[in-house]
């Protein structure tokens, strides 16, 4: 069964032929040397680094640096420059797990090895069900190219306790190592292996109050491409997931497909960058679901489907040809929907939590997540 779900009741403000940059309140000063973009068309938009590029984004001086020569950009992503600092203008502080007062939400941080952790959210119903009745398990995993984002920053952090109270369900967000330091697949294992620890119940909150028959994964962009990875993984095909939630998947090909302007064609640049052993470059599978010689999505190991995609994402048009696919390849008896932000971009409901779209959003997850 093929549900496609276009959002339509209230029109966005916001331009969907460009994504705003971050509020005040997440804008960074980046160094002079570099020419800050005219405008960032998406989140994840990246130039490939050619040597064009290179020359573009490095203002040089007469006996500049190492330190001032940027070898790779791309922004608002990541800048590598050629002495091998990093760059990273989008980059959040960290905030603090605790108790939020506006959801009634707790939170804790749990470590899982040296180099990657996961940040809990207990709802306040949690053990006051009917019943005794425990919540479904949602494991989410943060986005950012791979190259920037985290479990513990403000705006995942504030998404959770949203997400945790609204479904309601206890939540994992996922913290995994990042390139350009640690290049695929280490975000891949650090994420199969927080996925085995949550179906361990080592911790007294899964234990207690999460019930692992209705276990969900979800994630935005970068994430959106972990779960799949994870629902596709050979340690996860014994329908241990209820159900997987795809918000705005960031997946990409060598050959562009119907809606894809070719000037957005070097998106490949930052996966062959933050996954140098790449099979087929950008038709590597896990980039490219559908490429010739992919593994069938009718192995995916979860019951239903749901694909997130916005209007004003240039990312849309794989979102959707991926539910598209899904749909064959599963049948008519198990569920794939589609659910379309019209007006909006690429993860809007990071920025702007408080707007009608973002609370559309959030609701069709809770909902997709409650349902039996």
């Amino acid at each position: 069964m093929f549900v496609t779900q276009l959002n339509t009741n209230v029109r966005s403000r916001t331009s969907f032929s460009a994504l705003p940059l971050p509020t005040h309140h997440h804008k960074v000063q980046i160094r002079r040397n570099y020419r800050k973009a005219p405008r960032c068309k998406q989140l994840l938009h990246a130039r490939a680094p050619n040597s064009s590029s290179r020359r573009s984004t490095t203002t040089m001086s007469s006996g500049a640096g190492d330190d001032e020569v940027v070898l790779h950009d791309f922004s608002p992503l990541l800048l590598v420059y050629k002495s091998g600092r990093l760059e990273r203008p989008l980059a959040m502080p960290p905030v603090p797990p605790g108790h939020d007062a506006s959801t009634g939400v707790l939170s804790r941080d749990v470590s899982l090895s040296p180099s990657s952790f996961a940040r809990l959210y207990l709802p306040p119903c949690a053990g006051a069900t009917a019943g005794g009745k425990k919540l479904p398990i949602l494991v989410y995993f943060h986005g950012g190219g791979y190259v920037i984002g985290s479990a513990a920053s403000g705006a995942y952090h504030r998404c959770l306790n949203d997400l945790a109270a609204a479904c309601p369900a206890v939540a994992v967000s996922v913290d995994y190592r990042l390139a350009p330091e640690h290049p695929l697949p280490a975000a891949y294992d650090d994420s199969v292996a927080a996925l085995t620890w949550v179906l361990s119940a080592a911790d007294p909150w899964l234990a207690d109050h999460g019930d692992p028959a209705r276990l969900f994964l979800a994630g935005d962009s970068a994430g959106g491409n972990i779960c799949h990875h994870l629902a596709m993984h050979r340690d996860f095909t014994s329908k241990l997931i209820k159900g997987i939630v795809l918000i705005h998947p960031w997946f990409w090909g060598k050959e562009p497909i119907a809606g894809e302007e070719a000037r957005q064609r070097d998106e490949k640049g930052l996966w062959e960058f933050v996954c140098p052993g790449a099979a087929d470059g950008a038709d590597d599978p896990r980039m490219n679901p559908t490429a010739p010689g992919a593994p069938g999505l009718e192995t995916l190991a979860c019951e239903k489907v749901l694909v997130c995609v916005a209007e004003g994402d240039f990312l849309r048009w794989r979102g959707r040809a991926y539910a598209e696919a899904a749909a064959r390849a599963r049948g008519p008896d198990r569920a794939v929907e589609l659910f379309e932000s019209e007006g909006v971009g690429h993860v809007f409901y990071l920025y702007e939590p408080a707007a009608e779209k973002a609370a559309e959003l959030l609701g069709k997850i809770a909902a997709f997540v409650r349902a039996e």
